[in-house]
Order: C-alpha cells, then structure tokens, then sequence
C-alpha cells in the first residue's frame, strides 16, 4: 500500500509542475537581450559576497579590479553549474529508462531535461558575454562527476542534485533583487530561479518520498554520498584562476578566501535552506559531517538540529 501511495502522490505533484512549466518557462536566446552592452563601473555579483571582500588583499584592489574579481566569479559559479546541470540531465535520463514513459513522474523529467538543457545554453552564453573562461569544477572533481552519473541510484541522484540547485538558487535570488547589478546578471538570475524552483520541488519531494523507506544502510551511503557531493561542489564553485585573471597570485588568494569569515557567511547563508532540509529528512549524520564541515556550508562546530529550513 505505501508503494501505490507514493506512486499517486509523485504523479499528482508532477501533473502540478507539468501545468506550471506550460505556463511559466523561457527562452533564454529570445528574452535576454544578448547584445546589450555591460554597464561600466557595475558589480556582477554584491561585493560583500565576492571570495576575498574584507580581506587585506580586497583593501590592495581598485575598484575595476573588485568589479573583474565579481565579473570571473560569477563566471566561474555558472561553468560549474552547467557542469552540475549536465550531470543533472545524465542522472534524470537513467532514472526514467527504467519507468514507465506515460506516467506524469517521467514525462516532468523529461521536461527538467529541457529547462536544463536551457540553462545550460544561458549560462553558457552569458559567460562568454562576460568575455571569460569556462572554468569548470577543476579535474578531479570532473571526474568524480563522471563516477556520480553513473553509479547514483535511488534517492541518490535526487538528495545530490539538490545540493547544487539549492545553494545556486538561494544565490541568485540575492542576485535578481539587487538592482546595483548588472542587468544580465540580474536576468539571467530571474529565468533560473523561477524555473529552478520546480526542480527544487521535483527533487525535494522525490527526497521526502523516498527516505523512509531507505534502510540503515541506504541510509548511510546515501548521507555520505551528499556530503561527498557537498564538499566537492562548495570547495569547486570558486576557481583559483578568477585570482589570476586580476593579477593575484591564484593559490595564496584561494588560501586567503577559504579563511574569510565573509565567505564563510556567504556559503552558510546559501546552505542553511538546503541543510535545514536534509535534517529533516535523516540524512545529516554520521562520517560525512566532517565533509559538511570542511566544504565550509556548516560551521566547524556544526552538529545536526542545528540548522534552521526557510523554505
């Protein structure tokens, strides 16, 4: 019986966001006015969020400099998030090969896969209207997006994908808001978040669905499969190379950034909504906390029941 529940129940929420990506969804190639110039003298993400803000070395930068230290990390988050959506779209994929292709359940996927595939092609764009590098996540983490993909099953692909989409769309709901922004900034932010928030609410509910059911043991590597996912995402979001493209030495900012108590605010900030959610689904515990702790989205003196879920 809890079988054929929960079957009901995940075809009514994804008749629900079928409807709603039907009626809300974008073309990023036609609502973004690509040709537009960037505004002079305009931060690409708020300063306070930038790595190294209130640090000696932000003290030593211009303010052309500051605003090319925003312009590259935004660049550098969005190479990540198309990396996070690829791997996104390969595990949405494999779990419908395996369903029923008339249920609602499937064809939302199906839908997702085209928002991503829309994200993809706007972050893309938008980094190199910003005239930078596609950073990416680095080698190794690469790799172990490679691992992921294909060896996550279950609850798992759903609990990893949050992680990523959380911490992105509690970062650009900051971004549309502000409107000392960039104005593409600010746009591209406002396409994501609305369409982001039904694969929030895709994943959240397949996540919620789904736990209960998990024994001690799925449960364990399912918590320490997220915490993998957590610290390589956080530790990768930001590239060494954003340091060198303002003429900083690249290691010894990176350093220097992973031990500002202002970056640190900011990666808690983007995760409390995120861990919040996990803690009430069980699966904050157990070896993986020291992951969680050291990917900088928890204090260091994290214990769970400790973060409070804002939505």
């Amino acid at each position: 019986m809890p079988v054929k529940d929960d079957t009901m129940d995940r075809e009514r929420t994804a008749e629900r966001l079928l409807t709603a990506s039907a009626k809300n969804w974008f073309d990023p190639l036609t609502e973004i006015d690509w040709d537009a110039a960037l505004l002079p003298d305009t931060f690409f993400m708020n300063e306070e969020r930038c790595t190294l803000y209130g640090t000696p070395t932000w003290d030593r930068l211009g303010r052309q400099q500051r605003i090319d230290l925003s312009r590259h990390e935004v660049a550098s988050t969005a190479s990540v998030g198309i990396w996070v959506e690829v791997i996104l779209m390969q595990l949405l994929i494999r779990h419908a090969y395996d369903q029923d292709m008339t249920s609602r359940h499937v064809q939302y996927a199906f839908m997702e896969i085209a928002d991503e595939c829309r994200h993809s092609t706007m972050f893309g764009r938008m980094i190199g209207k910003f005239d930078c590098p596609n950073y990416g996540p680095g080698r190794h983490a690469h790799e172990l997006g490679r691992f992921l993909k294909t060896v996550a099953s279950g609850v798992q692909p759903f609990a990893a994908a949050l992680i990523a989409e959380e911490i992105l769309d509690t970062m650009q709901r900051e971004m549309m808001r502000d409107e000392t922004l960039q104005p593409l900034v600010r746009d591209v932010a406002r396409i994501h978040v609305i369409e982001e928030a039904r694969h929030v609410r895709y994943a959240r509910e397949e996540v919620a669905r789904r736990t209960p059911h998990l024994n001690r043991r799925e449960k364990a590597m399912c918590r320490l499969l997220i915490a993998r996912v957590a610290h390589v995402t956080a530790r990768n979001l930001i590239h060494p190379g954003v340091y060198a493209a303002v003429g900083l030495d690249p290691r010894a900012a990176a350093r220097e950034a992973w031990k500002n108590p202002y970056r640190s605010r900011a990666l808690q900030d983007w995760g409390r909504r995120l861990v919040g959610f996990y803690e009430e689904n069980g699966l904050m515990g157990g070896p993986g906390l020291a992951l969680w702790r050291r990917s900088g989205l928890v204090a260091p003196d994290y214990r769970p029941g400790t973060a409070t879920d804002e939505g």
